[in-house]
């Protein structure tokens, strides 16, 4: 299908099935909608087989590609919503900063920020449109080809967390070298803080010009931080990038879209979370429920949070555990999802199981109230 990328969003597919996003502004919904983290991703075997052989960033950098794996999940699964399938470092890589993926150990940078010096090597000014162009291609190009069947999520990682990859060179459980930076070199972390919230508003009203219909800010790292340094380092550039999102989507003309903050192991600040201008809060599975709704209570929708691992669970058991999540969170203002991605070793056939449970026992519900 050929497709001009410079399609007005008026010319694109009308939304067949808006659930996900009646749910996101905190209107009533049919049933509870339901997606997953990483829906796009390894546990499926034709997802492996289209990537064999190719170099990850090379598929990110592949709008018809990026368009076909976003899609896959939706061909077995009743979905209500589909995500982009691309990566958060490629904020990074249009710093000019190298990322590769290496079998086994996952994003590596072979040469990370070591000192505030280091910062000078970034670019300074990033044409976020030439650097990031292929992930809004990717964006139309899927927007087209799902036919208004389910609304079509974009995404960036918040500053916080980027910032850790390009500190630390890739993964790391204690995340001591970025943290080291908050305490060593306050000052230049929020240079580089701020640095990337320019970059991250650019892109993702990039992204809702290209057909994003949803945005997802994710602060994937934020655990390793205790509230006080959340409060500093995190917290005000993830408010920073929803407010001048939304209001430069007013300036431009655009539909200011639902947003999604989703900050793993920030328990401590859910209330903040809640008051930060983002219409949903994701939560990981170590928040219960009951918690979650007190301490945010209408202001927003709240979105997750099945532990992932459950899906390893016989089939039967996999729809009493949603049977259970649902009736705890309730089946309005709250979108199902897990408490983090899917994992490769997953049973595609079990995540059919978490989809239909959630569509069925919030059905059920809704019509027993």
């Amino acid at each position: 299908m050929e497709v001009d990328q410079q399609t007005p969003p008026s010319k694109f597919p009308e939304l067949k099935n808006d659930t996900f996003l009646r749910a996101a502004r905190g209107q009533d919904t049919p049933h509870v909608p339901v997606w997953c983290m990483r829906q796009a991703g390894r546990y499926l075997p034709e997802f492996r087989e289209l990537r064999a052989g190719q170099d990850f960033f090379t598929t990110c950098r592949t709008p018809e590609t990026c368009c076909e794996l976003t899609l896959q999940p939706l061909r077995r699964f009743p979905l209500d919503a589909a995500i982009i399938f691309s990566d958060i470092l490629v904020i990074p890589q249009a710093l000019g900063m190298e990322v590769v993926m290496l079998p086994g150990k996952g994003p590596t940078f072979p040469e990370p920020l070591k000192n505030a010096e280091d910062l000078l090597k970034l670019k300074m000014n990033v044409d976020v449109a030439m650097e990031l162009g292929y992930v809004f291609e990717a964006i139309t190009l899927t927007r087209h080809m799902l036919e208004g069947k389910v609304p079509l999520i974009g995404f960036t990682g918040a500053p916080w967390t980027l910032m850790t990859y390009m500190i630390e060179g890739g993964g790391s459980n204690t995340m001591s070298k970025a943290k080291r930076w908050l305490y060593q070199y306050p000052e230049a972390s929020h240079s580089l803080l701020s640095l990337l919230t320019d970059i991250i508003v650019e892109y993702l009203v990039g992204q809702v010009a290209a057909g994003a219909q949803a945005l997802q800010v994710f602060d994937s790292h934020a655990g390793c931080l205790g509230p006080r340094q959340f409060a500093e380092f995190s917290l005000p550039y993830m408010r920073d990038i929803a407010k001048r999102v939304k209001a430069k989507l007013k300036e431009a003309g655009l539909e200011v879209v639902p947003m999604i903050v989703f900050a793993k192991d920030a328990h401590y600040a859910l209330d903040e979370l809640s008051q930060s201008d983002y219409e949903v809060v994701g939560l990981d599975w170590t928040i219960s429920p009951k918690v979650a709704r007190e301490q945010t209570g209408l202001r927003v929708t709240l979105q997750g949070n099945m532990d992932p691992c459950a899906l390893y669970a016989p089939k039967e058991k996999i729809g009493n555990i949603v049977k259970r999540m649902i009736e705890e969170f309730g089946t309005q203002r709250y979108i199902a999802n897990l408490g983090h991605g899917l994992y490769p070793d997953m049973d595609p056939e079990h995540v059919g199981a978490f989809v239909e449970a959630v569509h069925t026992h919030s059905k059920n519900m809704n019509q027993s109230s």
